[in-house]
């Protein structure tokens, strides 16, 4: 049987990401230079974008205990709102800017991540936004009012979405 590229990539992705989540699993990883070094010494030829994007696709969040940071899979987390966790983690990190406008929240974030926080809002369903859409560096939140607005600026100002 021949596999088309496409297979292949999948295969290795798969692989990859199994491998990501048990370097997890198994001890505290706290930057994704790290995992990156750790997936090259298992035979994976990743970069930080890939990686990145591995942590973002099995929903892994940076956490503090006791002192350390270090990442976490959803299921470790013991609690059933890692999604809201997630994003208040994104927010915090890389959101410059996070203004009401009319119905709107607009965030600033540095060049290329405003979907992730975009993807990250639409993970914790919060059930005053209606929609988001994320551009290179901005993200638009749309929510059911001016009010609504001001509030959800406000929670993910205090880091709490």
């Amino acid at each position: 049987m021949n596999m088309t590229s496409d297979q292949t990539v999948s295969g290795t992705q798969v692989r990859r990401r199994r491998a990501v989540a048990e370097l997890i699993r198994s001890g505290a990883l706290t930057s994704q230079d790290e995992l990156v070094a750790r997936l090259r010494d298992q035979g994976f030829a990743v970069t930080q974008a890939t990686v990145s994007r591995d942590l973002d696709q099995l929903g892994a969040v940076k956490i503090r205990k006791s002192g350390a940071v270090s990442y976490a899979l959803p299921e470790t987390l013991g609690d059933s709102d890692w999604a809201g966790r997630r994003l208040s983690g994104l927010v915090a990190e890389w959101a410059r800017s996070i203004e009401p406008a009319s119905n709107l929240v607009v965030i600033r974030t540095p060049p290329g991540l405003a979907h992730v926080i975009g993807v990250a809002l639409d993970q914790a369903e919060l059930p005053d936004v209606v929609g988001t859409i994320s551009g290179d560096d901005t993200l638009f939140i749309a929510t059911r009012g001016s009010a609504k607005a001001a509030a959800l600026a406000k929670r993910l100002r205090d880091g709490s979405p």
